[in-house]
C-alpha cells in the first residue's frame, strides 16, 4: 500500500493534518520532523503512523527509494520564525531543501503539497490575489518570506507550478500551536495575558485610517487550513498556488472581544506604542482572495471567527497540549 509523507508534522499545521488525515483512515504515514530540545514532541501524541524521521535523515532515504511507494507529500516543514536574519540558513532550509523534495516528486509522479506563505506578500501594496502573473512582483517584508518567495519563484520561472500545490497561509490560529514562542497567534498571547493580568495589550495605530486595535489580518482556523490542505489530496486535478484564509479581514480588536466573550469576561483592552523599528513595516490590512480555491471546486463553509475563537478557547481550558 502507497504510504503518505507529513514534513513538520510535529509542527502546528502539521500535527492538526495528520490527525485529520487519522479521522479519514489514513494511517500509513511517514511522520518528518526536527524536533531537538523543542516542546514539539507532544503534537504527536495520540496519532498513527508508521515511522518518524528527523529531517537531515530522511531526505538521502527518501532519494534512495527507501520509503517504496508514495501518494502524496505534505511539505510543511519549514523556518517559520519571521525574526530569523540568518538568510543563508533560511535559503538552506526553507529553500534547498524545498527544491529536492519538489523534484523527487515531479520525477515520481507523486502528488506535492507544500506550505508556501502570505508572508510573501510583503506590505500588501499589490493586493493579495494568487494569481501566478503576481508572484515575480511581490517584495516579501523579512528573510522568512524572501525565502518562501524564492520557491514559488524557482517552480515559476521552470514551468512547474502546474504539477504542484502551493498553498499561502494567511494568519493561522487555533490547537497545537503552544510551542511556537513568540510565533504564537495573537488568540492564544490573548488568552494568556487573560489568565495572567486580566487584560490583552494590542498595538497602538499610526496609521490615520485604522483606529486602535482596528488593524486587520485575514484570521483563519487552523481547521478550516486543514480541510482546505486536504482538498488537494482528494482532488489531485488541482494545482498551481492557492491563497488559505477566510477572504474576510478582521480586527484584532474583534479577535481580541472573542476571546474574552469565551471566557465569559468583559473586555479589558489597553493599547501600547508599537515599537519603531517595527513601524515602517507594519501591515494594517490582510485578506485572502480565496475565488481561485473556491473555482477549484472548494465548498466547505469557513468557520466565522467568533466561532472558531470559542472553539480554541473551550480546548485550552480543558486540554494541557
Amino acid at each position: 500500500m502507497s504510504k503518505i509523507i507529513v514534513t513538520g508534522a510535529a509542527g502546528f499545521i502539521g500535527a492538526n493534518l495528520v490527525r485529520a488525515l487519522n479521522r479519514k483512515g489514513e494511517d500509513r504515514l511517514i511522520l518528518v520532523d526536527h524536533i531537538a530540545e523543542s516542546e514539539k514532541w507532544k503534537n504527536l501524541l495520540e496519532v498513527k503512523f508508521l515511522d518518524y524521521f528527523d529531517k537531515e535523515e530522511f531526505l538521502p532515504l527518501l532519494e534512495k527509494g527507501y520509503f517504496g511507494k508514495i501518494k502524496a507529500i505534505f511539505h510543511l516543514g519549514a523556518c517559520s520564525d519571521t525574526t530569523v536574519k540568518d538568510v543563508n540558513y533560511l535559503i538552506e532550509n526553507n529553500y534547498r531543501y524545498s527544491q529536492r523534495l519538489a523534484l523527487f516528486a515531479i520525477k515520481k509522479g507523486i502528488t506535492f503539497i507544500y506550505a508556501s506563505s502570505a508572508a510573501t506578500y510583503g506590505d500588501g501594496s499589490l493586493g493579495f490575489s494568487d494569481d501566478h502573473e503576481l508572484i515575480p512582483r511581490l517584495k516579501p517584508l523579512n528573510p522568512y518570506g524572501f525565502s518562501k518567495q524564492l520557491f514559488d519563484l524557482w517552480l515559476y520561472y521552470n514551468g512547474l507550478l502546474e504539477r504542484v500545490v502551493g498553498l499561502k497561509y494567511f494568519n493561522v490560529f487555533g490547537e497545537r500551536e503552544f510551542h511556537k514562542g513568540e510565533m504564537r497567534s495573537v488568540v492564544l498571547k490573548a488568552y494568556e495575558q487573560i489568565k495572567e493580568t486580566g487584560k490583552v495589550r494590542l498595538f497602538k495605530s499610526y496609521h490615520p485610517d485604522f483606529a486602535d486595535g482596528e488593524q486587520k489580518r485575514d484570521f483563519v482556523y487552523v481547521q478550516d487550513a486543514v480541510e482546505m490542505t486536504l482538498f488537494f489530496l482528494e482532488h489531485p486535478e488541482a494545482k498551481g498556488i492557492f491563497n488559505v484564509g477566510t477572504g474576510k479581514a478582521r480586527s484584532f480588536n474583534d479577535l481580541v472581544k472573542a476571546v474574552f466573550k469565551a471566557l465569559g469576561l468583559s473586555p479589558n483592552i489597553e493599547y501600547i506604542e508599537m515599537p519603531e523599528k517595527i513601524r515602517n513595516q507594519y501591515q494594517y490590512f490582510t485578506q485572502a482572495d480565496i475565488s481561485k480555491i473556491r473555482r477549484a471546486g472548494y465548498n466547505k463553509p469557513i468557520t466565522e471567527l467568533e466561532e472558531a475563537v470559542e472553539k480554541y478557547v473551550k480546548f485550552l481550558e480543558t486540554e494541557k497540549w
